[in-house]
């Protein structure tokens, strides 16, 4: 198994950067991660505004598929999240939705146990780890890795996780595949620009599909089919990604074009990633029992 270490990173996707390692389609990589603020916060008494943005989100990468090419789709197996025993969190005044409302720079360390997020004496929350940044290289100007878009990139999406498929874009060759920004749990929304920020380590399978075409990126669980957007406002995220779901509706199980949007509008739930980066992100998910009904299977 192929291993890729949390201090092969980049604070970038692009083009230029060049691969740390490079694999067969097929095959198993883990991604060792820092948490979204390098590791530079370990207690109570450190504050955001002590990292420097310039260390913010660092993804672990990129990785190189071999025989990945433009045009194609990068399919990602989320095998496995291993996180840390303890995660931090921050806020900050005049960021997140409570920009106006947070009364200075706090940090809080919050320690798991049992599989549990002690967030104090009384509040002991499930963990359910995550990826909030996971992507491929853009194919024109290099993205920073704190911001979303159609490559991926910090999407913050809390479906990410394991058991789920992620399928990108391959927009280089090799696809240039990079992620970080681990969340042991993390609510619909951010709304103080962090979940639980955490260290960890994803492993991941990679091959490449050619010739399909769905909308990107999109992601699968057992439970769900899932289109992620993101855009400048939260309207516009929201209607492409539900535009996305229309579209696999028509193209890929034949749905007569009214006949799709009646049925995004019983049963696609259309739900708030995030909305505290550079560009917003929503998601449109559509059940599973849908595509089984018609006897179709994502490749």
């Amino acid at each position: 198994m192929e291993i890729i270490r949390k201090e092969q990173g980049v604070l970038t996707m692009s083009p230029n950067n060049k691969p740390v390692k490079k694999v067969q389609a097929g095959s198993t990589v883990v991604f060792e991660t820092y948490d979204c603020f390098s590791n530079q916060i370990q207690r109570e008494d450190q504050l955001f505004s002590s990292v420097g943005w310039e260390q913010i989100n660092p993804a672990t990468g990129p990785l190189y598929v071999e025989g990945a090419e433009p045009g194609d789709i990068l399919k990602v197996e989320i095998l496995d999240i291993k996180i840390d025993q303890k995660g931090v969190m921050t806020t900050t005044p005049k960021l997140g939705v409570l920009r106006d409302y947070v009364s200075g720079e706090t940090t809080k360390v919050i320690p798991i146990r049992e599989g549990k997020a002690i967030f104090n004496d009384k509040i002991h929350i499930p963990i359910k780890p995550m990826i909030g940044v996971i992507g491929t290289a853009p194919s024109g100007e290099e993205i920073p890795t704190g911001t979303p878009g159609e490559h991926g990139g910090n999407m913050d999406c809390k479906q990410i996780i394991k058991g789920s498929t992620l399928y990108l874009p391959v927009n280089v060759p090799g696809a240039l595949l990079s992620m970080g920004d681990l969340h042991a749990v993390m609510a619909d929304g951010e709304i103080v620009i962090c979940g639980l920020e955490i260290p960890g380590e994803v492993t991941v399978k990679v091959n490449v599909l050619k010739g399909e075409s769905y909308p990107l990126p999109m992601l699968v669980s057992e439970e769900k089919l899932i289109t992620i957007a993101s855009a400048e406002t939260l309207d516009e995220a929201a209607q492409q990604a539900t535009i996305n779901m229309h579209q696999f509706l028509v193209q890929q199980l034949e749905f007569d074009t009214d006949e799709a949007g009646m049925l995004l509008s019983l049963v696609g739930d259309l739900r708030i990633c995030q909305i505290v980066d550079p560009l917003m992100t929503a998601r449109m998910e559509l059940p599973q029992w849908i595509l089984d009904k018609y006897e179709y299977k994502i490749k």
